[in-house]
């Protein structure tokens, strides 16, 4: 699995990849400037104090928040970007892994939409309770990490895993390797925490997922004695 995060880490930054990370980039730094507008003009409205220093500190205070409201929103931010670019980045990676194979077929777009949505509105939760426990060091770490591993090796490894087969058999494929796939979806949660590049995670998640899908899907089909 450690092979595996390393390849996804590096294909991030091939040619192929390159052009999604472009717009990956583009579209989620968008999403984010567009929450934090519409944050800022929300919480703007109720600072309409008389005395200047009082203003003052809670603007601070406020923008403050919004810089860490923002950290935690990525996730599901990148989420949404993903299942716009799904697709394309698990036909790349499949090409790269079995460039003999049977290609995989695009996850209906509906599919994909609710799934973003799902784990969109999933994550937001997750990590408010995160936040909410900000002031339990260790405890917020390990909630955050745990709840996001297991949301994003569970979006990620479905999605991946729909392309070569029905939803339901997925799923079931899914929660056959739940501990594996948890452990993978904790890669993918580091990831996240790092800054900067935690804007890359679609790429990674998608690239380290497939990975895995193929690598798991090898192992069922492999003869036992």
């Amino acid at each position: 699995m450690i092979e595996d995060a390393i390849a996804a880490f590096a294909q991030i930054f091939t040619p192929p990849f390159r052009k999604i990370l472009f717009k990956s980039l583009g579209l989620t730094v968008a999403l984010l400037i567009l929450i934090g507008f519409g944050l800022d003009r929300f919480a703007a409205s109720f600072l309409q104090v008389g005395t200047p220093w009082l203003a003052t500190l809670l603007a601070v205070l406020v923008g403050l928040g919004l810089i860490v409201g923002l950290a935690f929103l990525v996730a599901p931010v990148t989420s949404l970007v993903a299942s716009f670019f799904f697709d394309e980045m698990a036909g790349i990676v499949e090409r790269e892994i079995d460039p003999a194979g049977a290609p995989g077929r695009p996850v209906p777009a509906g599919a994909a939409t609710l799934f973003a949505l799902r784990f969109a509105g999933l994550s937001i939760l997750v990590n408010l309770i995160a936040l909410a426990l900000l002031f339990a060091p260790g405890v917020n770490l390990v909630a955050f990490l745990g709840a996001n591993g297991y949301l994003f090796g569970r979006q990620y490894f479905e999605l991946a895993a729909m392309r070569f087969r029905p939803a339901a058999e997925a799923q079931a494929m899914r929660r056959h390797y739940a501990f594996r796939i948890f452990l993978a979806g904790l890669i993918v949660a580091g990831f996240v925490a790092i800054p900067i590049l935690n804007l890359c995670t679609p790429l990674f998640a998608t690239a380290l997922m497939t990975r895995l899908h193929k690598r798991l899907s090898g192992a069922e089909l492999a003869p036992s004695f």
